[in-house]
């Protein structure tokens, strides 16, 4: 597996192992990390398809002996598991889109037991982050740039490995949706210490974000001219769509500037299959209504 980490991890405690972390003062190893969005976006990928080949092997913790602690087959569930939810995702993003496109709300009918829970859960949300940002030392800042990397990997990297995973089991197809690389170099041709931060090199992965980003553009647009220029607009629609739609776009924000780049050199080739995919389900869409 590409994530031997989590399967060593697993076949340890899987044998009634218990283990302990080690914090040295001094750095036991350094290594380096990925600075810029392409090998980012690699990264998370191969992570994915690691989970996703963990969810459908011997290793999954379905399969835990009775040694395993409860606690510890849920953790290693949710690390075999967690590709999978970028399809619902996908949906949630979408969403927005769809609502204000077809001038219904998500929502069909506002009521105190709806409005009571939609509160409680977004309570419980909200101390959970509070949670997380207390007990990892973690600033409110870094958190939402969790957040929004989350939903950046979540729409791009995972649903790749889930269709990788899924084809090599069922249909014993190995695809691979491995990035290319290319030196780093700066604008004159000669070494630039940053200039692995901006690069930008072609690949699939980049596809389902700028697609999502280009759909809720256009149909914040759309519901915009639709309501100026209605006999009876209705303004409260309009806004609550918006603001989903606005609040996926805040989630992706930080993908659209990697993806610009230092000078704005996006590759055309996303910009034709982002707009091929937007028009095939808008025109979808349009038939279907």
């Amino acid at each position: 597996s590409v994530t031997e980490d989590v399967v060593t991890g697993y076949r340890m405690h899987n044998r009634g192992w218990r283990s302990v972390y080690c914090v040295t003062r001094r750095d036991a190893f350094r290594g380096t990390a990925p600075i810029n969005l392409t090998d980012r976006l690699h990264q998370v990928l191969r992570w994915a398809t690691g989970s996703v080949e963990i969810f459908f092997s011997r290793n999954n913790a379905l399969f835990a002996s009775p040694r395993m602690k409860l606690l510890q087959r849920v953790a290693y569930f949710n690390v075999g598991v967690y590709p999978f939810t970028s399809i619902f995702l996908l949906v949630y993003c979408v969403l927005p889109a769809v609502s204000l496109f077809s001038g219904k709300f998500i929502v069909q009918s506002l009521n105190v037991t709806f409005l009571a829970f939609l509160l409680i859960i977004t309570v419980t949300l909200c101390l959970l982050a509070l949670l997380e940002i207390k007990w990892s030392g973690i600033t409110l800042h870094e958190w939402w740039r969790n957040e929004q990397f989350w939903v950046i990997g979540g729409t791009s990297a995972h649903p790749a490995a889930v269709l990788q995973g899924l084809l090599k089991v069922i249909a014993g197809v190995d695809i691979s949706f491995t990035l290319t690389s290319k030196p780093s170099t700066g604008d004159d041709g000669e070494e630039d210490a940053f200039a692995e931060l901006y690069e930008v090199r072609w690949s699939f992965l980049m596809v389902p974000p700028v697609t999502i980003m280009m759909v809720n553009a256009v149909a914040v647009a759309v519901a915009e001219a639709r309501t100026l220029y209605s006999e009876f607009p209705q303004w409260s629609k309009l806004l609550g769509g918006a603001f989903f739609s606005f609040w996926v776009l805040c989630h992706l924000y930080p993908f659209a500037k990697g993806l610009l780049g230092r000078r704005g050199r996006v590759p055309t080739i996303v910009f034709v299959w982002s707009g091929l995919i937007s028009m095939t389900v808008s025109l979808l869409w349009v038939y279907i209504n």
